[in-house]
């Protein structure tokens, strides 16, 4: 028997049938016919005995608590047809007590307050009525007894307004799941059309040059085989090979980013000369950013990877560093590397992912998969996470080819 539910009627009761609905209420109504026969046995001074009518008015009382939750309101209604009589009757006033609360409490917390209000209002009014009509000390007891009656329906109310606020609850969430499910699905499919548009420009230049370049070889071969130029011919071949070479890394990265999954890419592949227009961004964002670039020269696959990990980098300083927050953004060409640099002064809340493991200043998401997913679509490395004397770093190593 689950008690929790029992207490709050429909808390999480989907998918439960009728029949083990009707089956717990039963048992309550069994539970609770056993103590009302153990108090009328051995209780005294709170009215007579019951004798046979008595007995099977009590027993009666407790037949409807088995259809409480199907029908509260005419569970509650048989509930007086055969309590009422018993009451009059003069029989132990104790013994139905906790049916008749357990009816209230039913009905307050499955129906609309005001119907419990009038429904409260009516009990009281007429057992006030009854019993200050027989005497003051009578109308006194049914005072007493009076203060139990609102603290059932009070808490039946409290258990609905619960209820209701734990299914909005449940109910935002789900929607709020199924929005992200359909907002990654129409990023995918986003990306998707933009890694289409960036395969189509990639592969019509580099197999327009390459055939070209191959134009260019052939015509030294056949136009005078007798004083070929050998230099010219090698000169061709090593421009179709650097074009080969460059269109696979392009292609490389290009596939590479489907993996990342959601992404925020659009448009053609930006590169490092973009990287002024973001640092102006986060700059009117409120943040400071100091910007060095120094000794740069890179492959467009490698400048669009870098220019996409300052871009994550600096919306994640701006979003999540604080008031007066400075960025420090350096890269710098070294060796046949490009060192990518992005770190900020922020004081963010706690919880979040570091490099490799959950860091205390960075909330989880895509920003740092996607990062290192860019930093790995051109062989490099990417670590993140906080400063030791505060804020967040972003380190990345991305090779170029190039050496200096």
């Amino acid at each position: 028997m689950d008690v929790k539910h029992i207490l709050v009627p429909g808390l999480g009761r989907r998918g439960v049938s009728a029949a083990r609905t009707l089956r717990e209420d039963a048992l309550l109504a069994a539970v609770a016919a056993v103590a009302a026969v153990v108090i009328a046995l051995t209780t005294s001074g709170n009215g007579r005995h019951p004798d046979a009518l008595g007995w099977g008015l009590l027993m009666a009382a407790h037949v409807p608590s088995a259809f409480r939750r199907r029908a509260p309101v005419r569970a509650f209604l048989g509930l007086v047809a055969c309590v009422a009589p018993y009451h009059a009757l003069d029989y132990n006033h104790t013994a139905p007590m906790a049916v008749s609360m357990t009816a209230l409490y039913t009905v307050a917390s499955t129906g609309r307050p005001l119907r419990t209000l009038f429904l409260g209002a009516g009990v009281l009014g007429i057992m006030l009525g009854v019993k200050f009509g027989e005497g003051m000390t009578e109308g006194t007891e049914a005072l007493r007894i009076s203060g139990w009656i609102v603290a059932f329906l009070l808490a039946g109310v409290i258990v609905r307004v619960h209820r209701q606020y734990v299914a909005s609850v449940v109910e935002r969430a789900e929607r709020a799941e199924r929005t992200r499910e359909e907002e990654a699905r129409r990023r995918v499919a986003e990306e998707r059309l933009r890694v289409a548009r960036d395969l189509h420009d990639l592969l019509a230049h580099s197999i327009t040059l390459v055939g070209v370049q191959t134009s260019v070889a052939a015509h030294v071969l056949h136009a005078d085989p007798d004083r070929l130029d050998r230099a010219a011919v090698a000169r061709a071949l090593d421009d179709i090979a650097e074009t080969c070479r460059t269109a696979r890394g392009e292609l490389r990265a290009t596939l590479e980013v489907l993996r990342a999954g959601p992404d925020d890419s659009r448009g053609p592949l930006p590169g490092l000369d973009g990287l002024p227009d973001l640092a102006e961004a986060a700059r009117t964002a409120g943040a400071t950013v100091d910007l060095s670039v120094e000794n740069v020269e890179a492959p467009p696959a490698v400048g669009a990877a870098a220019y996409r990990i300052v871009q994550e980098a600096l919306t994640n300083a701006v979003r999540h560093g604080g008031p007066g927050l400075t960025v420090r953004v350096g890269i710098r060409g070294l060796g046949d590397a490009l060192h990518l640099r992005v770190a900020d002064d922020g004081t963010p809340p706690p919880s979040s992912p570091s490099s490799s493991s959950p860091a205390p200043d960075r909330p989880a998401g895509f920003g740092l998969l996607g990062m290192r997913e860019r930093a790995r679509s051109v062989g490099g490395t990417l670590d993140a996470g906080p400063r030791a004397q505060g804020g967040f770093e972003v380190a990345a190593v991305l090779p170029t080819g190039v050496a200096r």
